[in-house]
């Protein structure tokens, strides 16, 4: 059975990194972007992680320019944005797309494995998909969820 450490992903850099890098740890996975009315949500992420990360929860974002073009062209914009007005210290990687046919293949295996409300498109930035230290996708999440919200659930998986 496939896991999300089957996939390797971009850095910021452009440099390719394995998910078994993550193996053991629960994950959230994030579709973000610096210009959306949900962008306020990386603060809540950092708070998360910042709680959790001793205990294993990593949170890896992933910005995505497909809904109304709120991303920044520059990779290194985006993490600075990010650093400076959230305090963003989690892993972000490079810019993807989350759906069509040049969907990063995470986001396309995400999708298989928890589908949304109505269909297993991801409708828009700030999707989130949870994610138990075997590599299996647990929940997901919609846009509108705050990161708080989730933290229920990421600490029964810590437990």
């Amino acid at each position: 059975m496939a896991t999300v450490y089957d996939f390797d992903v971009k850095m910021p850099g452009g440099e390719m990194v394995s998910l078994k890098e993550y193996e053991g740890k629960p994950l959230v996975i994030v579709n973000t972007a610096s210009k959306c009315g949900f962008t306020p949500q990386f603060g809540g992420l950092q708070s998360l992680y910042e709680k959790y990360k001793e205990d294993g929860l990593v949170i890896l974002g992933f910005p995505c320019d497909q809904f109304n073009n709120q991303e920044f062209d520059d990779i290194k914009e985006t993490t600075d944005f990010c650093q400076v007005n959230y305090g963003v210290t989690f892993p972000m990687f490079a810019k993807v797309d989350v759906n069509g046919d040049q969907a990063e293949p995470l986001f396309d295996f995400l999708t298989q494995e928890k589908k949304g409300l109505l269909s297993k498109k991801i409708k828009w930035n700030f999707t989130k998909f949870l994610v138990n230290q075997q590599g299996e996708v647990v929940e997901r999440y919609a846009p509108q969820t705050n990161p708080e919200k989730i933290e229920e659930d990421v600490k029964k998986l810590l437990s």
